[in-house]
C-alpha cells in the first residue's frame, strides 16, 4: 500500500472548494443574501445593490484554481506554488469571505478541510509538486 499524500488530497478539495465558491457567487449575484443576516442588517450592503461580496468570492475562487490547478509553464515554477506556507496563510481569507455569504458557506468547510489536510501536510514535512510528477530530488554526487 502506498502513503496517503496529503498535499494532493488537500489540492483536490480546495479545487472543489474553489469551484463551489465561483458557483456561489454567481448565485448570489441573482438572489443576494449575507450568512449572519438574522443577527444583524448591517452587512447587507456588501451584497445589494452592487455585489461587492459576490464579486470577491469569485475572485478568490478563480485565485484558488489557478493556484492549485496552474498553467504548467509559468506557475510550477515559482516558490509561491509550491510553499505549504503561503497557502496557509491565504486560504484562511477565502475562507472568511465565503462564510460571509450565505451561499458560499459549503465552500467555506471545504476550505477548512483542505486547511487541516495542508497544515497536516506541512507539519509532516511534504513538499508541493505538480500533479502529475514526482518530487525532484538534488541532483549531486552520489556515493555508493
Amino acid at each position: 500500500m502506498g502513503r496517503l499524500i496529503k498535499n494532493h488530497l488537500a489540492r483536490l478539495i480546495i479545487m472543489t472548494a474553489a469551484t463551489y465558491q465561483i458557483a456561489a457567487a454567481i448565485h448570489g449575484i441573482f438572489w443576494p443574501k449575507i450568512f449572519w443576516d438574522f443577527k444583524t442588517k448591517n452587512l447587507n450592503g456588501a451584497v445589494k445593490p452592487f455585489p461587492i461580496l459576490q464579486i470577491v468570492n469569485i475572485l478568490f475562487g478563480l485565485m484558488g484554481l489557478a493556484w492549485e490547478w496552474p498553467l504548467p509553464i509559468i506557475i510550477p515554477k515559482s516558490a509561491f506554488h509550491r510553499s505549504i506556507g503561503a497557502r496557509l496563510a491565504i486560504y484562511p481569507l477565502s475562507v472568511f469571505v465565503a462564510i460571509l455569504l450565505y451561499q458560499g458557506t459549503n465552500a467555506a468547510i471545504y476550505y477548512l478541510v483542505g486547511l487541516a489536510l495542508y497544515f497536516w501536510a506541512y507539519s509532516e514535512g511534504e513538499i508541493v509538486c505538480m500533479p502529475w510528477k514526482l518530487p525532484e530530488r538534488a541532483r549531486g554526487p552520489t556515493k555508493a
